[in-house]
């Protein structure tokens, strides 16, 4: 997912007017910002960007991994006993692998229509009755 560095932002708009679908806005403070649930990810903005202020969200690992472990301890604090404790780092263990899995297999079956892009995956046009 594509993220706005603020500091780089100067709120010219020309990734506002490029996107295809409208994910991109104006803040109040005139700094873009990417809408996630709209991105359809397709880099045009990361290459539109004069100021280079659209980034890549493989620049934030660090920071993603330090808010889940942020997050863990705050969550931590709920268990009295080191007992339980040890039984919640384990299951928060368990719940990041199973993100890891899902990712990998995603990545799998990604790489399968890649290499392969008739394998169902052929654009339907608009105007088509199904």
């Amino acid at each position: 997912m594509p993220w706005i560095n603020e500091d780089l932002c100067v709120g010219c708009g020309v990734c506002v007017d490029d996107c295809p679908v409208d994910a991109i806005e104006l803040k109040n403070d005139q700094k873009a910002f990417i809408n996630e649930d709209e991105c359809i990810r397709c880099g045009r903005c990361h290459d539109i960007c004069p100021q280079e202020a659209v980034r890549h969200d493989s620049e934030r690992i660090p920071q993603e991994v330090e808010a889940n472990i942020e997050k863990t301890k705050g969550l931590l604090k709920h268990f009295e006993t080191p007992q339980e404790q040890q039984a919640f780092l384990e299951r928060m263990v368990r719940y990041f692998k199973k993100e890891q899995k899902v990712a990998s297999l995603t990545i799998e079956k990604l790489t399968a229509i890649k290499s392969n892009p008739g394998n169902g995956t052929k654009p339907i046009s608009p105007d088509s009755s199904g």
